[in-house]
């Protein structure tokens, strides 16, 4: 059978019904705030939870341990398919977003963790509805720690999602030695992390209801907020450099903060990857910095936080703001746009193209000149002083071309469903990228309710695309992938 389809179904089954369970934890939000959310919320979570379990029941008998590489392309995509369509019930049943459309779009848009949204007045949804919709985000992250670590390895995609150095097959530096273990040691990281910033914001000024809540979106590199205003609703610097601490944090490659927290000082700082990630975060934040002091009345140490802020959250694909980057001058814009195609460190919950991909890239066509003069000599690409097979490099490349290539064209069809050209490349790059605020019509102080609805199904598309790093999609639509031979 070319298919394992008893395995597909019931792994999809067992996924509804988590998404059920953790539907339940919005409970204690509508109870405190009774806005009426209560009941929208627990039939969402009971509707989703029976479809799992009757998804899981069925498939149980005979069923099989193993699990092929085509089972689990189709498990990943339809996972989060799955995850989006069930998620978005709760939006609908409470009226926030009655429309089928929109409900899906915000609900990828939070398990993606790209932060775009179609709600023109955020503060006005009931809580529990609102806590459900940072709670996707941080799902969303966590799932992407999961498939880094467990998931694509299996399925042999070198150089896709790249965790640690594994993710240019350069070595395996796994944190356990069994999958499991690494696995449960990120996922307390991630948690720890969530929880230290809840409390630091919360001391800081915020409610506990947005530390957690902002919390769970900076963790996920997701950028979902509680108010219209998104960050910039929150003007004490404190609150302010909490977020950008926490996330750089998360834009790191995960082993890397497990090193430094066992004082492992140097295995972060010989990393190639996590040296290029900050020296560019610092450099460009200095240049935005410094412009905006110039053309603005803000002071120089505001001006140099703002900067700060929309650089690492647009590089760590966070997509909070402060202030509006498209208003500071012609040639920041265009950097914050180049900015959506440079994306964060492997083994994060960032999204985008990743640094290392970058580096590997651009070091391979330095070499290729060498190669040019010495055709004979055998010259690979090293990356934290180990060479990087040519299989990967061509991996990369291939990976590099289709984004292009899928970004172009995505543009296009943007323009055909009717917008403008900033809006068409604006909202392209930053739902292929999973950042969230763009350029355009879709810029950091506006939204994607003006998008049509054939644009809002090929924005939701490219989110899930980028999500899960172009290949895992499209791989389910080529012919061979189908055939038994």
């Amino acid at each position: 059978m070319l298919f394992n389809y008893r395995v597909i179904v019931n792994i999809l089954g067992t996924l509804l019904m988590l998404n059920g369970a953790f539907m339940l934890t919005c409970i204690p939000f509508s109870l405190y705030y009774q806005e009426g959310d209560l009941w929208a919320i627990l039939g969402s979570s009971v509707i989703t939870a029976i479809a799992g379990f009757c998804m899981w029941f069925f498939s149980r008998k005979n069923l099989s341990k193993e699990i092929k590489k085509r089972d689990g392309y189709i498990v990943v995509t339809f996972g989060w398919l799955f995850m989006s369509f069930f998620g978005s019930v709760p939006y609908i049943l409470s009226g926030a977003i009655p429309n089928l459309t929109d409900a899906f779009f915000e609900t990828l848009s939070g398990f993606s963790t790209t932060g775009a949204t179609i709600l023109t007045d955020i503060e006005s949804v009931h809580k529990g509805i609102l806590f459900w919709r940072s709670l996707t985000q941080w799902i969303g992250g966590m799932g992407i720690i999961v498939l880094t670590v467990a998931i694509l390895p299996i399925l042999g995609i070198g150089g896709m999602q790249l965790f640690v150095a594994e993710a240019p097959g350069i070595s395996p530096d796994k944190l356990q030695p069994r999958i499991k273990e690494t696995a449960k040691r990120l996922w307390l990281i991630y948690l720890g992390l969530t929880f230290t910033e809840t409390i630091l914001l919360w001391v800081g000024g915020m409610s506990f209801y947005d530390a957690i809540n902002h919390s769970l979106t900076t963790m996920a590199t997701g950028g979902f907020s509680t108010k219209n205003a998104s960050i910039a609703y929150f003007t004490s610097p404190f609150i302010q450099y909490v977020i950008i601490v926490f996330m750089f944090l998360a834009g790191t490659n995960f082993t890397m903060t497990y090193f430094a927290l066992h004082k492992n000082f140097k295995k972060v700082l010989n990393n190639e990857e996590f040296r290029t990630y900050a020296g560019f975060c610092l450099a460009a934040s200095i240049i935005v910095g410094l412009v905006v002091f110039n053309v603005s009345n803000e002071s120089f140490e505001k001006s140099i936080r703002d900067g700060l802020f929309q650089v690492v959250s647009v590089v760590t694909t966070t997509g909070y703001i402060t202030a509006d980057y498209t208003s500071w001058a012609p040639f920041i814009t265009a950097l914050f746009f180049f900015m959506m195609f440079f994306g964060a460190s492997a083994g994060s919950t960032a999204g985008g193209v990743k640094i290392v991909r970058h580096l590997i890239l651009i070091r391979n066509s330095f070499l290729e000149i060498k190669r040019q003069l010495h055709p004979n000599a055998v010259i690979p690409v090293r990356f934290n002083g180990k060479a990087v097979s040519r299989e990967i490099t061509y991996n990369i490349l291939a990976f590099i071309m289709i984004y292009i290539f899928i970004f172009a064209f995505g543009s296009m069809l943007m323009g055909i469903f009717g917008a403008d050209f900033d809006t068409a490349i604006g909202s392209v790059a930053t739902c292929l990228g999973n950042i969230g605020p763009g350029i355009g019509e879709v810029g950091p102080v506006d939204n994607f309710a003006s998008i049509s609805a054939p644009g809002k199904w090929l924005l939701s598309f490219l989110m899930l695309l980028g999500r899960l790093e172009l290949f895992t999609v499209l791989m389910l639509f080529t012919p061979y992938f189908w055939k038994t031979h």
